[in-house]
């Protein structure tokens, strides 16, 4: 294995399966399946979701063409701010930085929430009995050892984690599917008119939410070994593992309790995300309820850990090329990693765990409904600029890949993450229960701040120094 040079991340480090469990571990397989898929049914389109996941895959395939084609010329660890700055200048792309790590940072704050709330309870059942905020913290603290090491040692324990999460639904699926579910397996429920059934917005945003990490294949091309190669299959790979795998187990989620049936069913239910628990339980039954439990606590840490990956790699990248101090682009001198964002990246979770507690907040409904979304619309915000640099890259430089994978699919993939955006920023308030309060102002202006103090900085750089201005995104191999 080669090593990097002095404040280089660790070279050859990471192989195909290794990115791409990486990615798919914060797209949180279990999380998804026993979290958000019940809400997606009873506030989406209910026996609608197979197929709206099927039209989700399909623009995440979309926007994927354009981001791998650009992957083969772009080597940087700065992925969405990299190919803004090639493709729309150094200003969208400090705006871009900044906005990343405020996005992914209230993923991370969230999920911190989320993590707490359900290991109370799953530790809880089985006689360990903390505050939720004790199991977050444990959670934070385990978090910032693997960032601040090496990166194949996160690697390591996100693969086994991921493996985990699949092992354990697939077995739940294919006990619903061997037993016929509630009253055989039906297919119309794939019928393109059962998507718009019910709320088709609110469906396509919480299938989307699946998705989210994928794009993140790119933040480790400086540390992949061929990434020219590995890069563009990590990409493919993690959205068609995560597209099939969601529309197989929605499909049997709803075939395990029938589709007429499927709606009620939850509304029933105390806590919707009882409902994954509660097949496994008639379907499989003896440990595996509780080892889905179990593991539900583990994809959310794994989720936190693939997040913290990602905020310290920004921070470094924007450390690196003068967007914040330079402290932040150095690595550290034995393990290679960008140890100095991942410490600052703590250091805040800390914070803002501690400020959720001691309020009295809710883990669940405050700390992570309010803050995730953030999140999400931060995303939506970088694939769309994304999208738009593609375009813009291709048409500079006159060749390097097709008119459909360079211009239509980014063009296509580009005009719906910017309709959700537009969606989720008007509709913040009622999408996180915070309508009617300054909150439901406050938390979505966050992104569009975040992107005028990023090009501000870039502004800043571009006065200071126009030589490191004009290498903003540069290939790093």
């Amino acid at each position: 294995m080669s090593i990097a040079g002095t404040n280089e991340l660790r070279r050859n480090s990471l192989g195909l399966l290794a990115v791409t469990f990486m990615v798919i571990s914060a797209a949180a397989p279990l999380t998804g399946v026993a979290g958000a898929m019940p809400l997606a049914f009873m506030l989406g389109n209910g026996a609608g979701i197979p197929a709206t996941f099927v039209f989700v895959t399909l623009v995440m395939l979309a926007f994927s063409a354009g981001y791998v084609a650009m992957s083969r010329h772009v080597t940087n660890a700065g992925a969405f701010y990299a190919y803004a700055a090639r493709g729309l200048g150094g200003r969208t792309a400090g705006a871009i930085a900044i906005v990343a790590l405020v996005a992914y940072n209230a993923m991370q704050f969230g999920l911190i929430g989320l993590l707490g709330g359900i290991a109370s309870g799953v530790f809880g059942e089985l006689g360990l009995t903390l505050p939720w905020w004790g199991w977050s913290l444990i959670a934070v603290l385990l978090v910032g050892i693997l960032g601040y090491r090496q990166v194949d040692l996160s690697a390591k324990v996100l693969v086994a984690a991921v493996v985990l999460e699949y092992v354990v639904v697939l077995i739940v699926d294919f006990a619903i599917l061997s037993k016929g579910g509630a009253s055989g397996l039906a297919l119309n429920i794939f019928d393109p008119k059962a998507m718009f059934s019910g709320s088709l917005t609110a469906a396509v945003l919480f299938c989307l939410g699946s998705f989210i990490g994928f794009e993140a294949t790119t933040i480790y091309a400086e540390e992949a070994r061929e990434p020219e190669k590995t890069i563009p299959r990590a990409t493919y790979l993690s959205v068609l593992m995560i597209g099939v795998f969601f529309v197989f187990t929605t499909w049997l989620m709803i075939v395990g309790v029938g589709a007429d049936k499927l709606v009620p069913t939850i509304q029933a239910l105390p806590d919707p995300s009882a409902f994954f628990f509660n097949l496994a339980a008639e379907y499989v039954g003896g440990p595996v309820p509780t080892i889905a439990g179990l593991l539900l606590v583990s994809s959310l840490f794994a989720a936190l850990s693939a997040f913290h990956n990602y905020i310290a790699r920004y921070s470094y990248v924007a450390g690196r090329e003068g967007l914040l101090p330079a402290a932040f682009g150095r690595t550290h001198d034995a393990h290679q990693s960008p140890h100095v964002g991942s410490v600052v990246q703590t250091i805040g979770a800390l914070i803002v765990l501690a400020i959720f507690a001691g309020l009295g907040l809710d883990p669940v409904l405050n700390m992570f409904t309010w803050i995730s979304q953030i999140g999400t619309l931060g995303v939506l915000g970088m694939m769309t600029v994304t999208s738009l640099a593609v375009i813009v890259f291709f048409l500079r430089q006159g060749s390097g890949g097709s008119a459909l994978t360079t211009l239509v699919l980014p063009l296509v993939s580009g005009i719906v993450m910017a309709g959700l955006f537009v969606y989720i920023f008007l509709n913040f308030g009622d999408l996180t229960g915070t309508t009617g309060g300054a909150l439901g102002i406050i938390l979505p202006a966050l992104i569009p701040a975040a992107a005028i103090v990023g090009y501000l900085l870039a502004l800043r750089l571009e006065k200071a120094d126009p030589a490191r201005f004009a290498n903003m995104g540069r290939n790093r191999n």
